[in-house]
């Protein structure tokens, strides 16, 4: 199970890499425009899909934070 978490945490980087889009912003009015006119530039169902990525990675780093709490404390 865990080898199955690890391969898809390392596809859907790889995915992510092909999609990244950068900027170099000017100063922060133009890191500001640039923002909003890429999120603008999607679609709905892409903006959807991005916060709900979002909101799983949130919940993964959650789970392995309450992992490792979980496992200090059990430590002698």
């Amino acid at each position: 199970m865990r080898k199955r978490c690890i391969m898809g945490i390392k596809e859907r980087s790889a995915e992510r890499r092909k999609r990244l889009v950068g900027h170099v912003a000017k100063d922060f009015a133009d890191a500001e425009r640039w923002d909003l006119d890429f999120w603008q530039s999607l679609t709905p169902e892409e903006r959807l899909s991005a916060l709900v990525a979002i909101h799983r990675d949130i919940a993964k780093v959650e789970e392995g934070r309450l992992r490792s709490a979980t496992r200090k404390r059990r430590k002698p």
